[in-house]
């Protein structure tokens, strides 16, 4: 028992105790119209923090940098385990997470060291006080984030062949070129129609059995077809910390015999900072459009 809490392992298991308690009172802070955001002090603050107290614990231990490097990776192992026990996060979650989580447990541990070396108590505290503000006002704040991604292609069909099957497309068979979708990110599949006018349900199915509800709001044939989402699942995966509020795609003709279709999709997130997820929804929105155009542009133009 005593070699479990020793110095060294009470860096990992004491620093992640602590993260994970601050987390559970920022949630009470956020109180219940959260509506379960995680927001920038859970992915920055905590981190950096977690790094500080295992660097409290490991000031005696003469380690170089890259020891101390090592001790953060494992550090962050510790994180995600337990995030994922007790967080309920998935896996794919918890990948684009990492490397937010090991960058600020880094800073925090290189932070602690140089704070714990010079032994100035009015320094640390000051930085503990700075870190408790943070932590306070965030957690009392509104979050709110929307966006939108837009992406074109070309399609070698006219503009009548190409909207039938932008409406309503038949399985999509073909091997997930996205790496998130080949580790087990679900993909678009299938998308089916009970009509072709304003007001007609559709039904975007994925590559795991989801299937997304929307409903078709504006309906310019040839032109124009954008739907809302009406529901969607939400699970440990990226469903649940990104809502997708509507969906378009707009063709044009281009007088040669193609079509270019340009596929828009607007969004909100549920997780901050948005520079850091903002970057990897963009991502997963964009490969979302491509699977789907580039199906479209294979059965328009055997057709």
């Amino acid at each position: 028992m005593s070699k479990i809490f020793t110095p060294q392992y009470n860096g990992y298991l004491v620093a992640n105790a602590v993260g994970f308690a601050i987390i559970g009172i920022s949630k009470y802070l956020s109180g219940p119209g959260s509506n379960g955001v995680l927001i920038y002090s859970e992915f920055i603050i905590v981190p950096f923090l977690i790094g500080i107290i295992s660097a409290w614990f490991w000031r005696d231990d003469e380690i170089s940098s890259m020891t101390l490097v090592s001790r953060c990776v494992a550090n962050c192992f510790v994180a995600i385990v337990l995030s994922m026990v007790f967080l309920s996060e998935g896996i794919i979650c918890l990948i684009i997470v990492s490397p937010l989580l090991w960058t600020f447990i880094v800073a925090g541990c290189f932070t602690g060291r140089a704070m714990f070396r010079r032994n100035n108590n009015t320094l640390n505290a000051s930085v503990l006080a700075m870190l408790l503000v943070l932590f306070v006002v965030d957690s009392t704040s509104v979050h709110h984030y929307e966006n939108m991604v837009a992406d074109r292609i070309v399609i070698n069909a006219p503009v009548s062949k190409v909207w039938k099957n932008v409406v309503a497309y038949k399985r999509n068979t073909s091997p997930d070129k996205y790496w998130l979708f080949r580790v087990g990110m679900p993909s678009p599949v299938e998308s089916t129609t009970e009509g072709y006018y304003v007001g007609a349900k559709r039904k975007c199915v994925f590559s795991n059995g989801y299937v997304f509800d929307e409903k078709i709001v504006v309906y310019e044939e040839n032109k124009n077809l954008t739907f809302d989402i009406t529901d969607q699942p939400r699970d440990p995966e990226i469903m649940g910390h990104i809502d997708i509020l509507r969906g378009q795609f707009l063709l044009q003709d281009n007088g040669d015999n193609t079509t270019t279709v340009i596929g828009n999709s607007w969004y909100r997130l549920y997780v901050f900072p948005v520079w850091y997820y903002d970057i990897w929804a963009k991502n997963v929105t964009r490969n979302v459009h491509l699977r789907v155009m580039e199906h479209i542009k294979q059965i328009s133009e055997a057709q």
